[in-house]
């Protein structure tokens, strides 16, 4: 696939608590404190980043795609409703299969302070429906198998483990594919 690839561009989704923002670097400056805990590491690796590597990040992913142009780039902030607090994020890597049209790896992510509300599954299942809508067809998602939360997702958003391993984690996938 060429750099010339055309991708979905992430556009705001509403649900009955949450606002999906598309990701943009002024959401940086709100997401640091967010997303500075070590306990959000514990299954994903890696430490919490410093406001500039964030600005940096958020640079590079809210272009939309891969600098070769052979993923997309989705990235949501999720904003609750009821007071405006950022309380996580919902990503997709967006890929053309070999079988033909697009395929989406999926990823979430909730700050601490914000887990055990439904967030994560509201912002996923928000997002897997936008994806749907604009053409998006397989899902998968790599998660550690211990990480209890983020399996209860991959299964509200019908997806099954594998046998696939990538590193420690499994590759969840669409029921029946």
């Amino acid at each position: 696939m060429s750099n010339t690839a055309t991708w979905p561009t992430a556009t705001p989704v509403m649900t009955s608590r949450l606002r999906l923002e598309p990701l943009r670097v002024e959401h940086a400056p709100e997401a640091v404190s967010v997303f500075d805990d070590v306990r959000l590491h514990k299954w994903t690796g890696g430490t919490p980043c410093t406001l500039e590597e964030l600005e940096a990040k958020y640079q590079r992913q809210s272009v939309g795609q891969s600098p070769d142009g052979r993923q997309g780039w989705l990235n949501w902030i999720l904003r609750r409703l009821a007071d405006g607090q950022l309380i996580g994020t919902v990503q997709a890597t967006l890929y053309h299969p070999k079988t033909g049209g697009i395929e989406a790896e999926l990823a979430w992510v909730i700050g601490s302070e914000h887990q055990g509300n439904g967030y994560g599954r509201e912002g996923a299942l928000a997002m897997s429906g936008w994806l749907r809508e604009h053409g998006v067809g397989g899902l998968t998602a790599h998660i550690h198998p211990q990480h209890e939360a983020s399996i209860g997702i991959a299964r509200a958003l019908g997806l099954s483990a594998t046998k696939e391993m990538s590193g420690e984690e499994v590759l969840w996938r669409d029921s029946g594919r």
